[in-house]
């Protein structure tokens, strides 16, 4: 059996770990924000439960990749905007905390954009194919609608070539 990692050894795979467990955060926000199913099935358990604000819980990775892919059915653009706050690993276990702000244009009003604060709390467990999302609790802070700007947008050339939009 291989000893236990000490000192700088075990300061240095717990940093890998962090920044691993980072990009998993990331890949999440960045499946979302292209309407990748699969991306974002991909950063989750397989018995992944989730809880958003005070919805029913969601078990299953394939249960929550359908949920989210239903819930932003209507939106046309999306951005999330994440700050890892904390993650802190133990072996092959990590807790998380991770702050959002979510930015969501919709078809049925394209001058409106729903601006959005919220608080990811996750846990993670290492797999054979890396860390995974396997518990979440997200809390809506707040939200609001912003007007997205007629005038202004025109002058820097409108909104841009589809970036991030189910059209592209």
């Amino acid at each position: 059996m291989t000893p236990a990692p000490s000192g700088e050894a075990t300061f240095l795979a717990s940093r890998d770990d962090r920044e691993l467990i980072a990009r998993t955060l990331y890949a999440y926000a960045a499946g979302c924000d292209t309407f990748d199913r699969e991306a974002i099935r991909a950063t989750v358990a397989d018995d992944v439960w989730a809880q958003y604000g005070n919805g029913e819980p969601i078990i299953g990775g394939d249960a929550l990749a359908d949920w989210i892919s239903g819930m932003t059915s209507a939106i046309t653009w999306q951005q999330h905007t994440l700050t890892v706050y904390t993650i802190d690993v133990d072996g092959d276990h990590a807790d998380a905390l991770t702050y959002l702000h979510s930015y969501q244009g919709f078809a049925d009003d394209p001058d409106t954009a729903l601006v959005m604060a919220g608080r990811y709390h996750d846990e993670f467990r290492r797999t054979d194919v890396g860390w995974r999302i396997s518990r979440r609790t997200m809390d809506y802070l707040w939200a609001t609608e912003s007007s997205i700007s007629s005038t202004f947008m025109p002058l820097l050339g409108g909104l841009g070539p589809g970036v991030w939009s189910r059209d592209r």
